[in-house]
């Protein structure tokens, strides 16, 4: 864990070796690394660190590191607060760590060559480049879920009154979104920033991007996709007709629990009446509560269609994650996806709940990470690899929003060493993250 308390202790770039916990103190585009403060784990970084102007503006945290510096040799010497200048560690072993430096067979002590100044200085370019381009690829996908979210919401609200112009509304988003995904040749979830609404259109959305995410992986074609879209959009429709204090409360009577019950009936009949709903879509309206060993309801059913099955299961995941009741505690996504396969997994199909693990990942969006490096991140894509997500790094030299994210895939000396809890993470860096108690999520896609 990050201690706030510890003092970092300046060093001159000579003084680096594989195993320290460095701090630049230069801003991000200055150097070619990913974080202003990680551990050296190999020569490569080290000859960067050199290369850089850091002479002044480099320190060490002793508790944070596997080793110590090498001894200062010549006239360099670590500049830094007055207090701190008499802090100068010799090295464990100045054999093996001189060989951990990996400096170069230079007779004039120069490491920093001009080839490796202009390595670095491409290396910055880069990342800078990395950077506007997910940044472009994050806003297009901020800017599609707006618009969504504006659409679904509309129709909310219309649906009771005018159900033909509201599911004319709903079916033409969903077909859009169905063509996209199925289309896509790259389609990946994303968590989608920080809003400050909280109305009924975050579960829908959420609700429907997972299942035809889902759809998709299991063969589900563009018509159906359309359709599956169309339902989970639509699957708590019914709820218009609930008072708001019986859809919010945690422990119901037997009459608000009776009517609450009801909200698949109710929006079935509202569907029905806007003429925009397929049969499959009406059943993830009627059945996304039904759960297969019988124990769901309306009707206990054990049977229902594909598009249920996959609505049932990413909306009780969805609620496991932001519970309609406030009086109910949010799981953060790994231990909601945990308490599905090891509690809940009777109720599910077992093909398609791998499929759902599988397509979030074992760090699912919205999830705090430790990397390698001992640095913070908020998980905001899964991978390819399941294990490698892509990840919002910890940096408060950027608002959270213009911050770097890395695709751990693409990055072989950077891993997730494990999920935190909010509880165990600093507070500063937990209010920079800001994980929601509401996730929200959507994707983002690139035409074949």
């Amino acid at each position: 864990m990050w201690n706030q308390t510890e003092k970092p202790v300046p060093i001159d770039p000579s003084q680096v070796v594989v195993g320290l916990y460095v701090w630049l103190d230069v801003s991000w585009n200055e150097h070619p690394f990913l974080c202003n403060r990680f551990k050296v784990g190999n020569a490569g970084q080290i000859a960067a660190i050199q290369a850089c102007q850091v002479a002044g503006k480099l320190y060490y945290f002793p508790d944070r590191s596997a080793t110590l510096p090498l001894p200062l040799t010549g006239s360099a010497v670590p500049t830094g607060k007055p207090e701190d200048r008499d802090v100068v560690a010799e090295a464990r072993d100045p054999q093996d760590a001189a060989a951990c430096a990996g400096r170069a067979d230079d007779p004039s002590g120069e490491v920093a060559t001009s080839e490796r100044c202009a390595e670095v200085a491409r290396e910055k370019q880069l990342k800078e480049e990395r950077r506007r381009r997910q940044q472009e690829v994050a806003a297009r996908a901020e800017r599609a879920w707006e618009c969504a979210a504006r659409v679904t919401r509309e129709a909310m609200i219309q649906m009771p009154h005018s159900p033909k112009q509201a599911g004319a509304k709903l079916l033409g988003l969903s077909e859009d979104i169905a063509s996209r995904i199925a289309q896509g040749q790259e389609v990946a979830l994303r968590l989608i920033g920080d809003k400050g609404d909280e109305g009924p259109q975050f579960h829908a959305l959420n609700v429907m991007t997972l299942s035809v995410l889902l759809g998709r992986a299991a063969g589900l074609d563009e018509g159906q996709l359309a359709e599956l879209a169309l339902g989970t959009l639509a699957h708590d429709i019914g709820k218009a007709q609930i008072p708001a204090h019986v859809l919010k409360t945690r422990n119901r009577s037997r009459y608000e629990e009776d009517l609450y019950r009801r909200h698949g009936a109710y929006g079935v009949e509202l569907a029905a009446v806007s003429g925009a709903f397929a049969p499959s879509a009406l059943a993830v309206i009627a059945d996304h509560h039904e759960y297969l060993d019988g124990n769901g309801w309306p009707t206990g059913k054990r049977n229902p269609g594909l598009a249920a099955r996959i609505g049932a299961l990413v909306n009780r995941y969805d609620r496991l994650c932001a519970p309609e009741s406030p009086d109910r505690d949010a799981l953060m996504p790994t231990a909601a996806l945990a308490r599905l396969f090891r509690v809940e997994s009777a109720r599910f199909d077992q093909r398609l709940l791998s499929m759902l693990i599988k397509l979030l990942g074992v760090y699912p969006p919205g999830t705090i990470v430790r990397l390698s490096d001992e640095s913070h991140g908020l998980v905001v894509a899964p991978g390819k690899d399941s294990l490698r997500p892509t990840v919002l790094v910890y940096n408060p030299e950027f608002a959270k929003q213009d911050a770097p994210t890395v695709d751990l895939a693409e990055v072989d000396e950077l891993k997730v060493e494990e999920a935190l809890q909010p509880a165990s993470v600093p507070p500063s860096i937990l209010h920079w993250l800001k994980p929601r108690e509401r996730l929200s999520y959507f994707f983002s896609s690139e035409t074949k």
